[in-house]
């Protein structure tokens, strides 16, 4: 690691002052989404889609860009990453008609919403439990680990088909992410590594149904 532990959470600090209170929004955001997916007829992806580019974007330029940068310079690669991510799930929005999320779809849609429970509320709860304290702890929506969580979640709720090219991103962060969580003590990060397990799973199940159907 090209900086310490120390300045890793001294990053998240200054980060998580200069951005407030825009982790209540996007903790607000986060629960009105995963209300509509449990909804009868799901969530529109014209609800769900922009709020997640929005969140894309805040990473990506804000904490990538702006704070972690100054620590780690292949922060800027992963700034110019994640706001590519936003410019897809923006594009989707717009060319997406019909797709919705809607977490009552079968036990694929269930392991998203269990991801996605996990990024709002058990997500903050481990880290308190590991002894991590406001400000300098990475926050829901606004920082990297719980929004790839998340968003795999809540993609996991739409069809596969439709949205498996929109889980290229968070699938690499999930990987860089959960592999660098033991090193920089902050142990809920272990959830990037079952999040892409997950992820693989539903991909390689998706890849045999695909080959039957063409048997």
């Amino acid at each position: 690691m090209p900086f310490t532990v120390e300045q890793f959470l001294a990053a998240f600090a200054r980060y998580n002052e200069a951005i407030w209170p825009l982790q209540v929004v996007a903790t607000g955001a986060g629960i009105a989404l995963l209300v509509l997916a449990l909804r009868r007829g799901g969530a529109s992806h014209r609800a769900v889609l922009p709020v997640l580019a929005a969140m894309w974007l805040v990473n990506g330029v804000g904490y990538h860009g702006l704070y972690f940068a100054r620590i780690n310079p292949l922060a800027i690669a992963f700034a110019a990453v994640f706001v590519v991510q936003a410019v897809l799930l923006a594009g989707a929005a717009v060319r997406g008609p019909g797709l919705r999320f809607c977490a009552r779809r079968g036990r694929v849609a269930l392991a998203g919403l269990v991801l996605a429970v996990f990024a709002l509320a058990l997500y903050p709860l481990l880290g308190v439990m590991a002894g991590q304290r406001w400000p300098a702890v990475p926050a829901f929506g606004v920082a990297p680990c719980p929004t790839t969580i998340y968003t795999i979640g809540l993609l996991l709720m739409a069809p596969w088909q439709r949205v498996k090219w929109l889980m290229v991103v968070p699938g690499l962060w999930a990987g860089i992410g959960g592999t660098a969580a033991i090193l920089l003590r902050v142990p809920q990060d272990v959830a990037l590594l079952a999040s892409l397990g997950v992820l693989i799973a539903v991909a390689a199940g998706a890849g045999r149904a695909g080959r039957r159907r063409a048997s």
